[in-house]
């Protein structure tokens, strides 16, 4: 494994410059399914390399780059591209101050990479160009997919039914990575399930609107609405096994604009989270149970209107494929705890990126890295504050340029090494 930390050292570029291409992508975010600036620097960069064919657009912005290095087999390493619909909070000289129109909602939206995407971006860009640089030591065919639209779930998706894989070779191993509020530095795979899937919905709960003088002219949503959210809660208290894992989140409700007036309608939105099949399914159906019975006990005639937004499948890590990045991580960046972690604390959150294995059959893993300033970090740890470290969807998440670009590089070089070394 020698081989492959002289290959690393010997050909990553000087990272200056992608410190400030980080910065560039950290101020210019686009929300999911508008990531068009982005996707075109994208390209604009990888066409400085002279070696990749690529294919743009694919799912609306995605991209692939292709390239072709002899026989071996073939390997796709994957970033997501799109933002969120936060206000950034950070002051840094490169925060975030754009504004989007979201397509689907028509509202102007406070934009930012609240998730690291942009580090992800980074990441494999300077990956791309070691790769570039080091084609004398590796064998076969480099694949780079820049996936829109993740936040969404439906990116992946969008660009397997858009015929990514009529326009590039069916991968054998597919790796993706996501920065995290670990202590950056850290990097880790995990075996197994990685990434919770993720069920979301609109909920709305139509009453009978009439004066706030005479509630028993009404059918109160609001009532109504704040029983439903109080149930809900009891559905991960007292129907999942505390050794299992689930999540019940109401995370938005709108009802009502006048003081005096009870309102016609109550509109919700929930975020549902499971670790297993079978648990999913359970509180799935919990969930809907209450919403209805809710309805029943404030005889309220109409009934609940519950319409699925986005979906998250579950994620697992190849056994096979993991265990051989278990091996060439553990040897390049050596274990420890400020390093590499094979059993590394799995993403809370949900991810597509799976999909684009499992729409092929093929393996997959998904390794993390942490991105928050080592001392920082420490002090948290030190003064039992970690709760108040800022994570993915934070508007204060904002990764530490370094040693976090430099983790997110490696990872992916050595994780393509790994399968395409001579």
């Amino acid at each position: 494994m020698s081989s492959i930390k002289d290959t690393v050292s010997s050909s990553r570029p000087d990272l200056k410059s992608y410190e400030e291409l980080y910065k560039w992508f950290h101020a210019n975010p686009e929300l999911s399914f508008h990531e068009e600036q982005t996707a075109a620097a994208i390209v604009k960069h990888l066409q400085t390399f002279n070696e990749f064919d690529i294919h743009s657009p694919i799912g609306g912005h995605g991209l692939a780059a292709v390239l072709k290095n002899g026989s071996g087999k073939t390997v796709l390493l994957r970033a997501d591209i799109d933002a969120l619909p936060v206000a950034e909070k950070t002051n840094l000289p490169y925060a975030s101050i754009k504004v989007m129109i979201d397509r689907d909602e028509g509202v102007e939206k406070n934009v930012m990479h609240a998730c690291g995407h942009d580090m992800h971006i980074t990441s494999l860009l300077a990956a791309a160009e070691t790769l570039v640089k080091c084609k004398d030591a590796w064998s076969g065919t480099l694949i780079l997919v820049f996936q829109p639209a993740e936040e969404r779930a439906g990116g992946a998706q969008a660009m397997v039914d858009d015929g990514l894989y009529d326009k590039v070779p069916v991968p054998d191993v597919v790796v993706g990575a996501h920065v995290m509020p670990e202590r950056a530095g850290v990097i880790g795979t995990k075996r197994g399930l990685i990434a919770s899937s993720a069920d979301r919905f609109k909920l709305k709960i139509e009453g009978r609107q009439a004066h706030a003088s005479t509630p028993h002219r009404s059918i109160d949503p609001i009532v109504q609405a704040a029983a439903t959210v109080t149930r809900l809660q009891t559905v991960v208290a007292r129907e999942v096994d505390p050794l299992d894992f689930a999540v019940v989140t109401v995370s938005a409700f709108h009802a009502g604009d006048a003081e005096n007036i009870i309102p016609t309608e109550a509109n919700l939105k929930l975020d549902i989270r499971a670790a297993t099949a079978s648990t999913r399914e359970h509180v799935l159906n919990s969930v809907k149970t209450i919403i209805n019975a809710e309805a029943a006990a404030s005889s309220n005639p109409n009934q609940p209107v519950l319409t699925p937004t986005t979906n998250f499948p579950l994620l697992f890590n190849d056994a096979d494929v993991t265990g051989a990045l278990e091996k060439s991580f553990a040897e390049y960046f050596e274990p420890g705890k400020h390093s590499y972690q094979d059993d590394i604390a799995r993403l809370q959150g949900s991810e597509d990126f799976g999909i684009l294995a499992t729409a092929i059959g093929k393996p997959s893993c998904f390794f993390l890295y942490g991105g928050i300033d080592p001392e920082v970090y420490d002090k948290a740890e030190k003064d039992g504050k970690m709760k108040e470290l800022p994570g993915n969807h934070s508007p204060f998440f904002a990764p530490i340029i370094q040693p976090t670009l430099t983790r997110g590089v490696d990872g992916y070089v050595v994780a393509a090494l790994t399968f395409l070394g001579k």
